[in-house]
This record gives structure tokens, sequence and C-alpha cells, in this order.
């Protein structure tokens, strides 16, 4: 499991390594080349997006107890893609703006403030759309522990009846266990009152055995 998870965790980095570096190029690039390579950071942040997905399929199949670390690998990897998705973003709003100027030609110019208000309205709405990712990764961050914490209080739950499982077991066994000391002592009882019977009886065969004995002497003498 960790093996998988370490090795979308490389393909993770060498992709983002790659998307970095070219949108760090595309502000430098001519227009026809801007284009292709924009076209070619959004596959590549598709991709990127998907190797997230299965790492975080991975981590979910971790047990709880060993779960922590790779959930802080994973919202680390995650922030790293917001971060790189706002850089994306605002080399495209460069890139935009750039393209319109080169169509404007000569009346860009005049239209100077109106490019600059939209370029303020854009990084505005950057702000936004930034809170606006950040807040879900909180929601996203706080679901994944609640959802981590649902799983750790299924799993006490499970052991626990396993535990009450084991306790009513042992307690079967205990009174089998009495019911048999019970009739052991009962066979021990019987036993021992027959032994006292028998010794009984042979006591009083031995008295009767004495009186007999001395009545014939007794009788031999008398009559001699």
């Amino acid at each position: 499991m960790s093996s998988d998870f370490e090795g979308y965790e490389q393909d993770f980095a060498v992709l983002t390594a790659e998307i970095t570096n070219k949108i760090a190029r595309v502000p430098r690039l001519p227009p026809d080349e801007k284009k292709q390579m924009v076209a070619n950071v959004e596959k590549q942040l598709e991709e990127a997006k998907e190797l997230l997905e299965q790492m975080d399929l991975e981590v979910r199949e971790i047990p709880p107890q060993s779960r922590g670390m790779y959930s802080n690998r994973m919202r680390s990897y995650k922030q790293e893609m917001g971060k790189l998705e706002t850089d994306f973003k605002r080399s495209r709003i460069a890139y935009s703006d750039e393209v319109r100027n080169e169509l404007l030609g000569d009346d860009g110019n005049s239209s100077e403030n109106q490019l600059i208000k939209l370029r303020e309205e854009r990084a505005h709405l950057l702000d936004n759309t930034e809170r606006l990712e950040r807040s879900s990764r909180r929601l996203e961050a706080g679901y994944q522990i609640a959802v981590e914490t649902e799983q750790i209080g299924q799993e006490m739950l499970e052991n626990l009846s396993h535990d009450r499982e084991k306790i009513q077991r042992a307690r079967e066994r205990l009174r089998e266990t009495d019911a048999n000391l019970g009739k052991s002592s009962r066979v021990l009882t019987g036993m021992l009152r027959r032994i006292i019977q028998n010794r009984i009886l042979i006591v009083i065969l031995g008295i009767i055995l004495v009186i007999t004995i001395l009545t014939a002497i007794t009788l031999s003498v008398r009559g001699h």
C-alpha cells in the first residue's frame, strides 16, 4: 500500500516540477508557443489532479493508526496543487492581456485606463477565488478529519464488540465449569455417603459376629 502511494508521490513531484517550469516560461514565449504551452499546462494539471485522487484513495485504505503521516502529506500536496493553479491563472491573465494588446495595437494605448481597471477587477476576482479555494481546502481537511474520526470510532466499536463476545464466551465457559464442578461434588458426596454406610454395616456385622461367638462360647462352657 505505502509503496503505491510513494510511487504516486514521485510521479506527482516530477509532474509539478514540469508544470512550475512551464508556467514560468509562459509570459516569455511568442504568442503561438504560448497558446500551445497553456494547453499543455492545462492537460498536465488534470493529470496532477488525477494523481492526487489516486493518492487520496490509497490513504483512505491505510490503517487509521498509520494514516496521520500520509494525511499530512496529502494536505501539503493539495496546497501545492492550489498554488500551481493560482500561478497558472495569473499567467493566463497576463497572457490574455498581452494578446489583447497585440490585437488592439495603437488603439490599446487609448484604452489603457480600461485595461488597468480590467486588470484590477481580475486581480480582485483572483483574490476572491483564492479565498474560496482556501475555504474549500479547510472544509475538505475538516471533512477528512471527520471521516478519520468516524472510522476510528467504528473500529473501536468493533473491537469492543469482539471483546464483549470474548467476555461472554469466557462467562459461558465459567458457567459450564461451575456446572461440572457441581456434578462432580454431588458424585463425590454420594460416594462418601456409600462408603460411610458400608463401614457402618461392616461394624454392625462385626458386632453381631462377636456377640454370636461369645454366645456360642458361653453356651459351650455351660454345657460342660
